[in-house]
């Protein structure tokens, strides 16, 4: 195929180091860029990445929609913050001009039992205007895509539970003060864990009006009962914070957490469905610390039933994972129909052995 799959970087950061690259690889061109930070706008996207000049200089996000307009790029890739009300503008910029756009926000990979509103007017606006929008990312394929394959080997299916751990210095500022990252416990606590006290529908109408935030595992527990055809009765989250008996430092924080003081945090989600299928997972983000419980990234899941079944993966390179998959969820996300579609609507990723471009069926 001649045509080439033209591409925006829309927050230049960290993950920026993996996508770009992997998209050049795969035969892509990036057209643009957009970063909020003063300090790289106007400077060529290799002064953040490395490497020889691309000849594509930083945008600021006043200037994204002229941008848009002057490169016509197929998809934009939506890589600043996690939480939907955040990216909103970042992901409608690209709806209106007529891109999609794919989020690794871990929010965006299930945003309707969180952000409901939020999702049905990206919604609208991408179908106004004939593109799609997803989130993807890590928890995409491994709290989703592997989790469903697994389920469906099982006969009988009673109850599943997952834990996954990650080391939040890896992915910015942003996702490690989200995780309370360096707030004393009592900190911690008054403004996370507040709400574990609550009932499943008061943390809900709490997520819903903005004054508790999701889990990792609150959007991703609602792909998997989506996935599998489950019917949500109730869900509730606990968080708590992880810590160390030891001053731990963190090159993103650019400071040391002084022992005791929060290095991240748990957050458990559980459930339950109609079908009497329980779900149990939980996130642990935390800067890790030497001979901590949680020093490496890992994956464990157990499918309680019949037969019980358990995997594992155990140190998976979390950050390069999360761009990999959702580079690769393209072709899909340009063939979907209109609107905000969620992954588990997705065809499968399959391996980009070739251009990227011959993946997009719609294109051949």
């Amino acid at each position: 195929m001649n045509r080439k799959l033209k591409f925006v970087q829309y927050g230049v950061g960290k993950m920026s180091h993996y996508s770009i690259p992997f998209l050049l690889s795969k035969g892509a061109e990036l057209v643009g860029a957009v970063d909020s930070n003063p300090d790289l706008v106007g400077k060529d996207v290799s002064a953040v990445i490395g490497g020889e000049p691309l000849g594509v200089t930083i945008t600021a996000p006043e200037d994204a929609d002229a941008m848009f307009q002057a490169t016509k790029p197929d998809v934009s890739l939506v890589f600043t913050v996690t939480r939907m009300a955040a990216i909103e503008e970042h992901l409608a910029t690209a709806a209106r001009n007529g891109v999609n756009a794919i989020t690794i926000a871990e929010e965006a990979v299930f945003p309707w039992n969180s952000s409901p509103a939020v999702t049905a007017r990206l919604d609208q606006l991408a179908k106004a205007n004939g593109v799609t929008i997803t989130g993807s990312g890590y928890p995409d394929f491994y709290w989703g895509v592997m989790v469903d394959a697994v389920a469906g080997t099982i006969g009988k299916l009673d109850k599943i539970e997952g834990i996954s751990s990650y080391d939040v210095d890896h992915y910015g500022i942003a996702l490690a003060e989200g995780h309370g990252c360096s707030l004393t416990v009592d900190e911690f606590n008054t403004k996370f864990a507040k709400f574990n006290d609550m009932t499943g529908t008061e943390q809900r109408e709490a997520i819903y009006a903005g004054e508790m935030t999701p889990s990792y595992m609150w959007p991703q527990n609602g792909w998997i009962a989506a996935r599998l055809g489950l019917t949500v009765v109730d869900q509730r989250q606990d968080v708590i914070p992880t810590t160390h008996t030891e001053d731990v430092e963190s090159s993103t924080l650019g400071r040391v957490v002084r022992a005791g003081d929060a290095l991240g945090m748990k957050g458990q989600v559980t459930t339950t469905t109609a079908e009497g299928i329980t779900i149990v997972t939980a996130a642990v983000g935390s800067l890790y610390a030497p001979g901590a419980e949680f020093e490496f990234d890992k994956n464990e899941w157990t499918f309680h039933g019949e037969p019980t079944t358990s995997f594992t993966v155990a140190r998976p390179y979390t950050p390069s994972l999360t761009c990999a998959n959702a580079m690769n969820r393209i072709p899909a996300l340009i063939d979907a129909p209109a609107g905000y579609v969620t992954s588990n609507l997705l065809r499968n990723n399959t391996y980009i052995s070739g251009g990227i471009a011959d993946y997009v069926q719609s294109w051949k």
